[in-house]
């Protein structure tokens, strides 16, 4: 007989308003290194406006990503009842990469010329990806932490729509090594495998 770890009864939405408010803050703080410096004349004006092009596209690229991760940890946690040491970890571990992407933003928006920034970047969200992987499997493998409620998504799809983000961005790291921030482009693979795996939930959920 499988031993079931203590749980907390009502720990559920502490850990919601938590995770609430450390992805409205990531999300936040993504916009702080998008300005334009005050006193300039006409060409530095339209100069400083060329500049800020790669931040907004950081900024466009981590909020889908912060934004994504935000929706299905809301879904992971929509039919738990209680919680459990494990679960509570893996969550705060979550938070915690999901507050630390600003960083590898700043790093790409201001450094996108350099591969390592690629490779950081790419790492943090690979890193936050498992995570979620874990946490999503940690609360399937058991059933008593949702009681009768049942899972929101379909479990499998979920695992693959993880799995293929984590899987594109580590592939990431040794290809920004060998052709430096092109590597970036390969993250347009997800685009085709999310159309997919949303209609197969789609069709699923039918």
């Amino acid at each position: 007989m499988r031993m079931r770890k203590p749980t907390t009864e009502g720990g559920t939405d502490r850990l919601l308003a938590l995770s609430d408010g450390v992805f409205a803050i990531a999300i936040t703080l993504l916009v702080l290194d998008i300005h334009v410096p005050q006193g300039l004349d006409s060409d530095g004006f339209h100069e400083a406006l060329g500049d800020v092009l790669p931040n907004l596209g950081a900024y466009g690229i981590s909020l889908a990503v912060l934004a994504g991760f935000w929706r299905d940890h809301r879904a992971i946690f929509r039919p738990v009842r209680q919680v459990d040491a494990d679960v509570i970890w893996l969550t705060v571990l979550g938070l915690g990469l999901a507050a630390l992407l600003p960083f590898p933003t700043a790093l790409v928006s201001e450094y996108g010329d350099e591969g390592a920034s690629v490779v950081i970047y790419s790492a943090a969200v690979a890193a936050l990806g498992a995570v979620h992987l874990a946490l999503a499997a940690v609360i399937a493998r058991r059933p008593w932490l949702r009681g009768d409620a049942e899972p929101v998504r379909d479990e499998f799809l979920y695992a693959l729509d993880l799995g293929a983000m984590v899987a594109v961005f580590v592939v990431t790291i040794p290809l920004a090594l060998v052709v430096g921030p092109a590597a970036m482009w390969w993250w347009l693979v997800l685009v085709p495998i999310k159309v997919w795996l949303g209609r197969k939930e789609n069709a699923a959920a039918r």
